[in-house]
């Protein structure tokens, strides 16, 4: 068993990389099987691979955190927060794993009072991996999964003063979104899934991705974490940031922005709506 330490986030978080990485070979399996996808009540689709992942990854967790809650996005939804609990999605990105995109991710993160403490963002098809307890790190998924990850710490950019990259959903879009992008100087926009938006801007690829449309909290959690410990932020309505574990909610988001450089936020004006 190993003990939640506040104070040792960094093995955290790399333990969870190796629950991250191991979950992501069982969506490699998958991936290129013909699987059926059914569509929940929600709307949104899930497949067998999501439900391996999503077992796997609780399992493990288990394992080393026993009694700590798993929130989890397609079997253990309506469990309760606690003091600590896990927010994970185990297929971030289930549309772009059925269409073969790629763009998918694996998304594990501890919450402590409302806020994450240690996560991860495993991106299997791409080969790239993220983790932030303390500081935030990046580094190529091995090949051979008993190598180590050759891991380096990445920083967000400042953001300039025209000409921003946005990213934007590939499948994901609305006039509140537009509203907000327009009051910066756009210069890029590419499109991206999943919590990678999160973490390229973490890694400086990128300034700005706002979401007025709805989320949960097992999207944005590990992202934020990475964004947050990499210099950037990610805030809401009024400019505070995120929080997690609103269970009577249903573990839903408001609406958001994802920056780079927090000096954007007043640029950005945050013209939010808020959350419902």
């Amino acid at each position: 068993m190993m003990r939640l330490d506040d104070h040792d986030t960094d093995s955290i978080a790399l333990r969870l990389a190796r629950i991250a990485v191991e979950a992501g070979q069982v969506l490699r399996r998958l991936e290129t099987a013909l699987i059926e996808k059914h569509v929940k009540d929600d709307g949104s689709p899930t497949t067998a691979a999501d439900l391996a992942a999503e077992k796997l990854i609780i399992d493990r967790i288990h394992q080393v955190w026993d009694g700590v809650p798993v929130i989890a996005e397609e079997t253990s939804c309506t469990v309760k927060a606690d003091d600590y609990f896990f927010l994970v999605d185990p297929l971030d990105g289930t549309g772009d794993y059925i269409y073969g995109t790629g763009e998918y991710s694996v998304n594990i993160a501890l919450v402590r009072n409302g806020r994450p403490i240690a996560s991860v963002v495993a991106a299997p098809a791409m080969g790239r991996i993220w983790i932030a307890g303390e500081t935030t790190r990046s580094g190529p998924i091995p090949t051979t999964p008993s190598d180590e990850i050759a891991w380096q710490d990445v920083r967000s950019r400042p953001a300039p003063e025209r000409d921003l990259v946005a990213l934007v959903s590939r499948r994901h879009g609305d006039q509140a979104t537009e509203a907000c992008l327009s009051t910066l100087s756009i210069g890029t926009r590419r499109m991206a899934s999943s919590a990678l938006k999160f973490c390229l801007i973490a890694s400086g690829e990128a300034d700005v991705y706002v979401r007025c449309g709805p989320t949960m909290e097992w999207d944005t959690a590990a992202g934020d974490h990475i964004l947050s410990c990499a210099g950037g932020c990610v805030v809401g309505p009024g400019g505070a940031p995120l929080t997690y574990g609103h269970e009577d909610r249903g573990y839903r988001n408001g609406a958001f922005a994802a920056l780079g450089d927090m000096a954007l936020a007043p640029r950005l004006g945050l013209a939010l709506p808020k959350a419902a």
